[in-house]
C-alpha cells in the first residue's frame, strides 16, 4: 500500500512538472496567421513571401522581389522565440555581408506583428497586419537619409 501511494505521488509530481509547450510558445503561436505563401503584384514587380513552421519555436521564410525575370531582392527570415523574447532575423542577399539583422518583437497578437531595431539604417520598423484570412499588409518604415520613409505591400495568400 505504501509503495502504491509513493508511486501515485511520484506520478503526480512528474505530471505537474511537464512543460506546456503551447503556453511556452504563446508569443510565436500568436503569429500562426502569417504561415503560408503570400504575393503582392504591382507594376514595379512581384513580391513573394513564403512562411513555414520549422519547429515549435521557429518560423522560416523566404522573400523575393522579381521584376520581369530579374530577382531584385532576396532575403531569408527567421522568426524565433527564445524564452519570452521573439526576434525577427532578416538576412538580405548582398547586404550586411549576408549576415542577419535582428528586430525585436514589440507587439504580437492575432491583429499585428511589430518588430523594431532603431540602430538599423533602414528599415527600423517592420509591421505585419492581417486584413482577412487571405490578405495582409506589410509595412517597413523608419528614417532614411534623415527623413521619415515607409513602404507598404498589400499581400494576398497564394493557394
Amino acid at each position: 500500500m505504501k509503495n502504491t501511494i509513493s508511486l501515485g505521488c511520484l506520478i503526480l509530481v512528474l505530471a505537474s512538472c511537464k512543460e506546456d509547450k503551447s503556453r511556452t510558445y504563446e508569443k510565436i503561436n500568436a503569429a500562426n496567421w502569417l504561415l503560408g505563401n503570400w504575393e503582392s503584384k504591382s507594376f514595379e514587380g512581384n513580391l513573394t513571401e513564403s512562411w513555414k513552421k520549422a519547429n515549435d519555436s521557429t518560423f522560416q521564410a523566404t522573400s523575393y522581389f522579381i521584376k520581369e525575370k530579374d530577382t531584385l531582392h532576396f532575403e531569408t527570415i527567421i522568426l524565433e522565440q527564445k524564452g519570452e523574447k521573439v526576434t525577427y532575423y532578416a538576412t538580405v542577399q548582398g547586404q550586411n555581408e549576408d549576415k542577419p539583422i535582428a528586430f525585436k518583437l514589440k507587439t504580437a497578437s492575432e491583429k499585428e506583428l511589430l518588430f523594431e531595431n532603431l540602430q538599423h539604417d533602414y528599415p527600423q520598423i517592420i509591421n505585419y497586419t492581417p486584413i482577412t484570412a487571405d490578405s495582409l499588409v506589410v509595412k517597413i518604415s523608419g528614417m532614411q537619409q534623415g527623413k521619415p520613409s515607409s513602404e507598404q505591400f498589400s499581400m494576398k495568400r497564394i493557394k
